[in-house]
């Protein structure tokens, strides 16, 4: 079968696109209001774009043509963190992923604990094994919406935080440590599974 997006209603799209476009990392993206509230949502449109110097990027839907209170918030600031997230940590995850009036601190929502950042204003979650603070270089509307479209964003990293039990000699990431989470679709999630390499010609 093929489809033309055009043709199709947006939830059949998004249904093929996020169940065909898979395992993707979760970026949990915490940023702090002009008014210094906490705020922190999990983002699957999510990934890393480039290592010199290292940015990553996320996009937020925009529904009814308005803002997510993280978009309005890197917006007005410049700046968000990425906490990765890990087996231990899907449930309060989750609890985020919940729409809630922006003078809700999800920190407080979720259990979890903000620590400070060194370089940017957003918290970053205590309970994270790793989390990258991110300034804002570029933001992308996408054009020709019919349901409110999305905005993406790119963060360059400026700080790159990682807890001593998930690092190996000479950088590498223990995956048995690290454990982390990525997005299917639906209410579906994934572990790391079975792991193979293929050497490069």
């Amino acid at each position: 079968m093929q489809f033309d997006p055009n043709e199709l209603e947006h939830t059949a799209v998004y249904k093929l696109l996020t169940g065909t476009i898979i395992p993707r990392p979760i970026g949990w993206i915490s940023s702090v209001s002009e008014n210094g509230i906490n705020n922190l949502a999990p983002f699957s449109y999510f990934n890393a774009v480039g290592d010199d110097p290292p940015h990553v990027m996320f996009s937020t839907g925009r529904g009814n043509d308005s803002n997510k209170d993280t978009l309005n918030n890197v917006l007005a600031t410049k700046q968000f963190v990425v906490n990765m997230v890990t087996e231990e940590l899907v449930e309060q995850m989750n609890m985020t992923a919940q729409a809630v009036h922006s003078d809700i601190d999800e920190f407080e929502l979720a259990g979890v604990t903000p620590i400070a950042s060194q370089k940017v204003k957003p918290m970053r979650v205590k309970e994270s094994p790793i989390t990258l603070e991110c300034e804002l270089v570029h933001h992308y509307f996408l054009e020709g919406h019919k349901h409110g479209g999305a905005c993406v964003v790119i963060g360059r990293i400026v700080m790159m935080h990682f807890d001593e039990n998930v690092l190996l000699d000479n950088y590498k990431i223990n995956l048995e440590n690290y454990r982390p989470v990525s997005r299917l679709a639906g209410s579906h999630y994934a572990k790391i599974g079975e792991l193979f390499s293929v050497k490069r010609n």
